[in-house]
C-alpha cells in the first residue's frame, strides 16, 4: 500500500505565488504519472498538472506559462510551483500518483485549499 502525503496552500493575494509539494510513500515497486488536480465544490474533478516518469508534462490550458510542475524519481516526490495566482484559482488541490505494488492503483492525496483573493 502506498500514500500520499501533501504540502503547501493557503490563503495569498491575486498575483502572487505559492508551492504545493506532495510525497508517495509505503510499498512502492514505481511510479508512472504523478502530479495535481482541483476541485472546486459542486464541480468535477480537473486536471491541473501531470508528469510521466520520463518527465513528459500536461498542463490544464488555464495554468500554462504561470503555474510549473517538478518531479524526483527517486524520491517519489511531486511539486507544484503557482505563479501569477488569479481568483479563479482558488480550489482544493489533490496529488495523484499512479503506483504499482502488486499492481498499478491510482492514489490521491487528502487535498488541499488554495484561496486566491483578488
Amino acid at each position: 500500500q502506498g500514500q500520499l502525503v501533501e504540502s503547501g496552500g493557503g490563503l495569498v493575494q491575486a498575483g502572487g505565488s505559492l508551492r504545493l509539494s506532495c510525497a508517495a510513500s509505503g510499498s512502492i515497486f514505481s511510479v508512472n504519472n504523478m502530479g495535481w488536480y482541483r476541485q472546486i465544490p459542486g464541480k468535477q474533478r480537473e486536471v491541473v498538472a501531470l508528469m510521466t516518469s520520463g518527465g513528459t508534462t500536461n498542463y490544464a490550458d488555464s495554468v500554462k506559462g504561470r503555474f510549473t510542475i517538478s518531479r524526483d524519481n527517486a524520491k517519489n516526490t511531486v511539486d507544484l510551483q503557482m505563479n501569477s495566482l488569479k481568483p479563479e484559482d482558488t480550489a482544493n488541490y489533490y496529488c495523484y500518483a499512479r503506483i504499482y505494488n502488486v499492481r498499478w492503483i491510482n492514489y490521491w492525496g487528502q487535498g488541499t485549499q488554495v484561496t486566491v483573493s483578488s
